[in-house]
């Protein structure tokens, strides 16, 4: 069972996934960081300060009004629209960029569909029995030509 394992984990589409998997994580913090430090503070400063994370709807009496969202969370229950918001603006923007590199990537594999394929040098034995194949269909046509 050990061994089997080990071929279904070393299969190329595995080893494929897990690093797709990694890459994906990765490139997830980057364009985190990329929505939380950079596009929401555009978007706050477009819509005259406003800073969407702290957007909530308080669902309990407890939770103290004009408190920050981590805060209100603790107090009591919270609908946390803020962080829904910029969550959707997150994977807007994950989507758009997988979209162009996936763009990307079939343009450069259509390029090399269209490219043409190197001739590749015929063998010697193959030119060799070209000529002799040749050789015998001249021969073919001078015995009916002396025939005729």
């Amino acid at each position: 069972m050990l061994e089997e394992f080990k071929k279904f984990a070393l299969r190329g589409n595995v080893v494929d996934l897990a690093v797709g998997v990694i890459i994906g994580a990765a490139f997830g913090a980057i364009v985190t960081s990329a929505v939380q430090d950079v596009f929401m503070p555009m978007i706050g400063a477009i819509t005259g300060g406003l800073d969407f994370s702290n957007y909530y709807l308080a669902l309990s009496s407890s939770v103290q009004k004009g408190a920050a969202y981590a805060d209100a969370k603790k107090q009591g229950a919270v609908i946390g629209y803020g962080q829904f918001i910029t969550v959707a603006i997150n994977f807007m923007i994950v989507a758009f960029v997988l979209f162009l590199v996936i763009r990307a990537m079939n343009r450069l594999v259509s390029k090399e569909e269209t490219k043409p394929e190197a001739v590749a040098e015929i063998p010697a034995d193959v030119k060799l029995l070209a000529e002799i194949r040749d050789i015998l269909a001249t021969k073919d046509t001078v015995a009916t030509k002396q025939m005729v």
